[in-house]
């Protein structure tokens, strides 16, 4: 009897073992398997926070047409651009007819009409958009890349015109069916009378009327060492060599991956040129590949948003835009900042580049500074491209630029001056 007691104890000390070593092996905390592929990588510490899409997905800038020439612009962070937003994401948009673009005289309508127009910078596809606004799957335009909305009424009409332009530039397409009224739009359109006035210019950029308050801003900054993007990047740090080049920037390689630090200007490329492709190349789906990688990968220290996503040949070019009040901070050569790029093909990222700084919470000092507007604005224009190359301009927008203090980073207000062959040149504010 005591022998057999020993056995049965003994069997169960053995199971019990067995089944630990298993769980050593194959299992980590929270269930999620240990076994790796030799591709994979290891969140390892946190870092930046994670988003989701739907967070970086917005306009950068919505214009609100008043009619009789009138308009004027809202900004990210705005009260009436989130209100706005917020109830054309709760709307349905469906039955979509293609369009040719020359076919619509399109500076009557935003002279005449009163409507709603909504920038997304370079373009979003539209399976992207889909995530955050009520768009019906429609195989006529899926396939697409959107970089305005327009909303608009004709008085006399019962019902609205919505319309979607494809970054192609040929083509926009008009939904059939959407839940909104004209006295929808004309509630919406309100919330701009006695916003800032902005004029349409020959040009086909909006001139602000007036000078425009915004703040200037002290903040610290914080900065992942490269340790811990050894450790996000690779999947056995130990196993990576330090090559120091002759410009002062170091490469650290696994002899597949490789990142390259720029320790004057803080900025980090990393490349992973062998990566093996998990799909076919689909803008939308590798935008959300993009998002995953920055998610373990560093992650988002403050706001961000999509600023473009472009499709050539059998890769995706994604860039992010970071964001202080409302405002894209620029990145600047003489201080790279505020922007991730990734390259992607197929689905997996080969490239991811990004600053190592990050601003932290608690402003260091704050000042009410004003951009011109006006005459002041258009002189300040004419001397910066030249009288002969005004009909350059693209557009103008507040933003940041980033200029480097002993402890921290000043932002800069400016007006951002983009050029049609996509150069920015910038006003500064008047303190």
């Amino acid at each position: 009897m005591k022998e057999r007691l020993k056995t049965i104890v003994l069997t169960v000390l053995v199971v019990s073992s067995l089944v630990q070593s298993f769980f050593l092996i194959y299992r980590l905390p929270g269930n999620d398997s240990a076994v790796q592929s030799p591709n994979a990588y290891i969140r390892t510490e946190e870092m930046g926070t994670e988003e989701k899409a739907e967070n970086l997905l917005y306009p950068d800038k919505m214009i609100v047409h008043m009619g009789e020439s009138k308009h004027t612009i809202f900004y990210p962070n705005d009260t009436f651009y989130n209100l706005i937003y917020t109830r054309l994401k709760g709307r349905t948009f469906d039955s979509f007819q293609r369009r040719m673009v020359t076919n619509m005289d399109w500076e009557k309508l935003r002279s005449e009409s009163q409507g709603i127009e909504l920038s997304f910078d370079s373009g979003v596809p539209v399976r992207l958009l889909q995530r955050v606004m009520q768009i019906r799957p429609d195989s006529t335009f899926e396939g697409e890349s959107i970089n305005r909305m327009w909303l608009y009424s004709v008085e006399g009409e019962p019902k609205i015109h919505v319309l979607f332009f494809s970054t192609k530039g040929d083509a926009v397409y008009e939904a059939g069916q959407a839940d909104l009224t004209p006295q929808d739009v004309q509630q919406l359109v309100d919330f701009g009378q006695n916003w800032m006035s902005y004029t349409l210019t020959d040009g086909g950029y909006y001139l602000p009327g007036t000078d425009m308050d915004m703040i200037r801003v002290d903040m610290p900054l914080g900065m992942y060492t490269i340790e811990q993007m050894q450790r996000s990047l690779f999947f056995d740090p130990s196993i990576t060599r330090n090559i120091r080049e002759r410009d002062g920037s170091q490469i650290y390689t696994d002899s597949k991956r490789s990142l390259q630090v720029d320790h004057a200007q803080s900025w980090i490329s990393y490349t992973d040129p062998a990566a093996p492709p998990s799909g076919e190349s689909n803008p939308g789906k590798d935008v959300l590949s993009a998002i995953d990688f920055v998610n373990q990968h560093g992650g988002w220290n403050g706001i961000f948003r999509l600023s473009r996503a472009d499709e050539s040949e059998d890769r995706t070019q994604v860039g992010f835009q970071q964001y202080y009040g409302g405002y894209p901070i620029l990145n600047m050569r003489a201080f790279p900042f505020g922007v991730m790029e990734l390259d992607l093909q197929q689905g997996t990222v080969t490239s991811y580049e990004r600053s190592l700084l990050y601003l932290q919470d608690e402003p260091l000092a704050k000042q009410v500074v004003k951009l011109p507007g006006g005459e002041k604005l258009a002189a300040s224009l004419e001397e910066l491209v030249g009288e002969a190359s005004m009909a350059s301009i693209a557009s103008i927008d507040p933003a940041y630029v980033p200029e480097s203090l002993d402890d921290g980073v000043r932002l800069k207000p400016v007006w951002a001056v983009r050029l049609e062959n996509g150069n920015i040149r910038t006003v500064a504010a008047v303190e």
